[in-house]
């Protein structure tokens, strides 16, 4: 994914080597004013639109419509934008606002012209919103490889919070975005980069980005370490609770091929099992942890990943195997999107709330319509605020994953 890697939303507190990932939200297909019946029925449903999956991947902004799930969403993160230099900035500028488009990629079928001020997936996603007048847009800062800017941004939140509010509320693209995302991976501890910024920085960097956005959205991606000690407990997300709308809980990411010879485990178990690498390394340990730190249920969104992680050189079916290696994969060893591996790799068996599959030499893990609908379940009972997902190009091209999760 050149050098946009995705983001790794999980807590790999052990493994020195860890790879990236992404972060996610939620999209899905239904019908026109579906955002408020989403909203009442499932809580919120976010997903993370790349900036980078216009070029390898084609997936544009009009698929989001194509495939029913701008419908089905009620928020869409624009991921990523830089921070460097203790501010926010651009993090591709053809993707973001030069990219032409013709008539047949455009959402409206309206071509862009060559001279228009602001082309590229924010005029795009300016007419989807039009489209789907319920419909809100965040723009994501950081990411796993863009989150080593954060702790120059923490020395004075003030002028951070400036800066990111003048970039995603400049006039040129004013009405596309309806508030920022920080994803920083991850405050006072270690991801790509290690932070030592202290325990007070993230909510002295979130409270100056409230302050600032007012009544405009302000929520984050947050680590899902449950392990005692770990990343949840290296900073106050619950002091800087009082000042997100959610957190996306970065349930994903636990295991996976960054341990190359395993052993195998789903990488986004919802609980615990006989046999799990890590203790506290799973979905519910990351809520109740929050929860018992005092974040309120209803600001906690649980995290799917519309990708699985996998290895090769695998024997066993069920988890626990050794490995030789990341299973290949078309854009990173290891990790596959969804739409790929329905078919390539079927599902064979669930553990933890999630799926797996061994397939020949190869073993993945993932989740699928139905585990999608028991995590989903997990979220009511618990009064979690809802779902999100990373990312909107790993479902099918009919949106099978995000009809799950606001179904």
């Amino acid at each position: 994914m050149s050098r946009f890697r995705r983001k790794s939303f999980s807590a790999l507190l052990t493994v020195a080597a860890a790879a990236g990932l992404v972060a996610g939200v939620a999209t899905a297909p239904v019908a026109t004013a579906d955002a408020e019946t989403t909203q009442a029925s499932v809580g919120k449903v976010v997903g993370y639109f790349t900036e980078w999956g216009v070029y390898d991947r084609n997936y544009h902004v009009k698929n989001i419509e194509t495939s029913g799930s701008a419908s089905k969403l009620t928020h869409i993160n624009y991921a990523f934008g830089n921070v460097t230099n203790g501010g926010c900035a651009i993090g591709d500028a053809y993707a973001d606002y030069q990219k032409t488009y013709d008539a047949a990629g455009s959402v409206d079928g309206v071509a862009d012209t060559w001279d228009q001020p602001v082309a590229g997936s924010f005029n795009q996603l300016k007419k989807l919103k039009a489209k789907h007048p319920g419909l809100k847009v965040i723009w994501s800062f950081g990411g796993w490889t863009w989150s080593g800017g954060f702790g120059q941004a923490a020395q004075n939140p003030a002028a951070f919070a400036d800066s990111c509010y003048n970039l995603v509320n400049d006039p040129r693209w004013a009405g596309v975005f309806d508030g920022i995302d920080i994803d920083w991976e991850y405050p006072n501890a270690c991801g790509l980069s290690c932070d030592s910024s202290g325990a007070a920085a993230y909510k002295n960097l979130m409270g100056a980005l409230r302050a600032k956005f007012g009544s405009q959205l302000v929520t984050s991606a947050i680590t899902a370490d449950g392990t005692d000690g770990g990343k949840i407990d290296a900073a106050d997300y619950a002091g800087a609770a009082q000042y997100v709308d959610w957190y996306n809980v970065m349930t994903y990411d636990y295991f996976g091929a960054f341990a190359a010879q395993g052993p195998t485990a789903p990488h986004s178990p919802l609980t615990s099992y006989d046999g799990i690498p890590t203790a506290g390394f799973y979905s519910d340990a990351a809520i109740q942890k929050l929860k018992g730190k005092g974040v309120p249920a209803g600001k906690l969104l649980l995290g799917i990943g519309f990708y699985g992680r996998g290895w090769t050189g695998v024997t066993q079916d069920a988890p626990g195997g050794t490995a030789t290696g990341a299973a290949p994969a078309k854009y990173e060893p290891g990790i596959e999107d969804y739409k790929v591996l329905k078919t390539s790799c079927p599902s064979t068996g669930t553990v933890a709330g999630t799926a797996y599959a061994r397939c020949g030499n190869d073993w993945w893990s993932y989740d699928t319509p139905s585990t999608i609908g028991g995590k989903v379940d997990y979220a009511k009972q618990q009064g979690l605020g809802g779902a999100m997902f990373w990312e909107l190009s790993g479902d099918t091209t009919d949106g099978e994953l995000i009809g799950a999760v606001a179904k």
